[in-house]
């Protein structure tokens, strides 16, 4: 699979996804360090909640203590806490906006995601814009509570071999998952509760790490 935009150097290998509440114990910042230092190659900083004057303050706390890590930020949903961050990138799903207007204010260098759930969402995209695509759920989550339908490895396989785009899996995955997911043919786990969750997250982000050997 080919790099969409081989300028953009970006790993989908391991993609942590914030949770505030899971964060909450070790605190945001120590939680995506510990997973950086454990291997995770992504951070995408996800907060339904916050206000986005809130998420911005986070956000910018994150971009300053993720530099020189070479990990990029990617802010959920939200354009303008991107913007008025500079993260790294956005990652929308299928009723957050439109991918062409995103791209338009971002520029060109941004990482642009966005959330598939099924055939019919990946046949009718226009992958220009963007950069690599979240397919999910694998397995229903605790997480979010109004996913669609489970995909399991089956389905991930359809949309990850249909994908012209790097691909990212999300839902219910954990380390015992990386090898389903390789052969599946995406190109990374994208994870919440199996490291945000966990009382030691770089510990947590290293059985990834491990588990694909």
């Amino acid at each position: 699979m080919s790099n969409h935009h081989p300028s953009k150097a970006f790993d989908l290998s391991l993609y942590l996804v914030t949770d505030a509440e899971l964060c909450a114990q070790a605190g945001l910042i120590d939680t995506v360090l510990g997973a950086v230092r454990g291997g995770v190659t992504m951070i995408q900083l996800r907060d339904k909640t916050a206000t986005d004057t809130e998420l911005t303050a986070q956000a910018r706390t994150l971009m300053t203590a993720l530099q020189g890590t070479g990990v990029p930020l990617i802010i959920n949903d939200r354009l303008e806490v991107a913007l008025a961050a500079k993260a790294d990138g956005l990652h929308i799903g299928q009723g957050d906006g439109d991918v062409a207007e995103a791209r338009r204010c971002l520029g060109p260098r941004a990482i642009l995601g966005l959330s598939v759930e099924n055939c019919t969402q990946l046949a009718t995209l226009d992958p220009e814009p963007l950069d690599y695509l979240g397919l999910g759920p694998v397995f229903a989550t605790s997480t979010k509570q109004d996913h669609a339908p489970p995909l399991g490895m089956e389905g991930l396989a359809a949309l990850a071999t249909a994908s012209v785009l790097p691909t990212v899996a999300i839902g219910g995955l954990n380390a015992d998952h990386v090898k389903a997911v390789r052969q599946a043919g995406a190109d990374g786990l994208a994870v919440i509760s199996a490291i945000c969750g966990q009382a030691d997250p770089q510990a947590a982000a290293t059985a990834f790490g491990q588990a694909d050997r």
